[in-house]
């Protein structure tokens, strides 16, 4: 018999990307987009109703490309929904009045 679990091998995968861990490959989001260049641990990857919902807010649109990019790298085959926003950070165009 030609089992290949039989020999200390599990049997190849035959689902698509999609139907891997979906837990697991959120956890890998997270630990890749804390040890990148990014570094964005503001940043919420969350499983809602078979889906992945990204939230958060980033620094800069190069951040939020970044973010982007990894994401669809890292969860390619799934449903996502992002809700990421840049951060104004440009000073004051008026004075505030009180």
């Amino acid at each position: 018999m030609n089992d290949p679990t039989a020999q200390g091998r599990t049997a190849p995968q035959t689902g698509s990307p999609a139907a891997e861990n979906i837990e697991y490959r959120v956890a890998h989001l997270h630990d890749r987009l804390a040890a990148e260049e990014l570094g964005e641990l503001g940043v919420r990857a969350e499983i809602r109703a078979g889906a992945v919902a990204i939230t958060g807010t980033v620094p800069s649109g190069r951040c939020r490309e970044t973010l982007l990019r990894i994401v669809r790298e890292e969860l390619t085959g799934l449903t996502v929904h992002t809700d990421v926003v840049v951060a104004e950070t440009a000073g004051p165009d008026h004075a505030e009045e009180l």
